[in-house]
């Protein structure tokens, strides 16, 4: 499959909330209401999106099929437990250093 270009886009409304388009069709060809809900884009950074490609908290093939179905993508914020899971391991107990 051809990768696209992709532009992503953070939410002002909500930390951690993503917005992925195609970089060709730009914000114009999103519905009025998504950006009302999404507030206003911050651009984040443009990169070349290929179904096997490695994306920090989502499947590149989901984002590929969206972008090609519906025109936007968006990465909702992780739930509570999600942020958990991500958080490393506490110090081994150390109760025998007296």
């Amino acid at each position: 499959m051809t990768p696209i270009m992709v532009s992503t886009y953070k939410s002002p409304k909500k930390a951690e909330l993503y917005l992925f388009i195609p970089k060709e069709k730009g914000l114009e060809s999103l519905a009025d209401e998504l950006l009302v809900m999404f507030g206003e884009p911050e651009h984040i950074i443009d990169f070349d999106l290929s179904p096997n490609r490695k994306m920090p908290r989502c499947d590149a093939a989901q984002v590929y099929e969206a972008l090609q179905t519906k025109g936007y993508f968006m990465q909702m914020p992780p739930t509570e437990v999600e942020k958990i899971s991500d958080m490393p391991a506490p110090p081994p107990h150390l109760d025998n250093i007296f």
